[in-house]
């Protein structure tokens, strides 16, 4: 068995939340802990580093993933939206964080990031997305405070106003 040296490392280099950055990475290194320990953005959390829980979902690429299943060098050149970089501003929370602010929608916070990341895609890609496709998206995700209504309320209420129509 061959044991890696501190030096058997790779410099990567991608775009985290419009930002370019680069660090250093063992080959098996996830992605969920390069980001957290090696770029210092411990918005994204590891929960059951089986890609179950939804914990660490992120973008990569516009495209939802989840990043303790992925190795951190296959973000080599990528972009990579977190959680971080949903407010619009540091001192202003985005519309989704807003509305989950106003519902309640968060006790402990462990899911919320992975959650609030992947209810963000859904309501970039799909703007008119109702409760049940709501409910499937967060049926991705393991919370154990919240109960998920008032998460799914957060959403619709998000979506409405995102269209330009009433709040729940």
């Amino acid at each position: 068995m061959t044991t890696l040296s501190k030096d058997d490392t790779t410099l990567i280099r991608l775009t985290l939340n419009g930002r370019e950055v680069e660090g250093r990475a063992s080959p098996r290194l996830l992605l969920s802990d390069f980001l957290r320990h090696e770029l210092g953005a411990t918005g994204t959390h590891v929960g059951c580093e089986h890609g179950v829980c939804g914990a660490c979902t992120l973008r990569v690429d516009g495209v939802m993933a989840r990043s303790c299943l992925m190795l951190a060098m296959q973000a080599e050149g990528a972009q990579v939206d977190t959680v971080e970089g949903l407010a619009p501003q540091p001192d202003r929370l985005s519309v989704l964080q807003a509305a989950f602010r106003r519902h309640h929608a968060l006790q402990c916070g462990f899911c919320t990031a992975g959650i609030l990341m992947s209810l963000d895609t859904l309501l970039r890609d799909e703007p008119d997305a109702d409760r049940t496709r709501i409910e499937e998206v967060v049926g991705g995700h393991l919370c154990r405070c919240t109960g998920y209504a008032p998460i799914i309320d957060a959403a619709l209420d998000a979506a409405a106003e995102l269209r330009g129509g009433d709040h729940v």
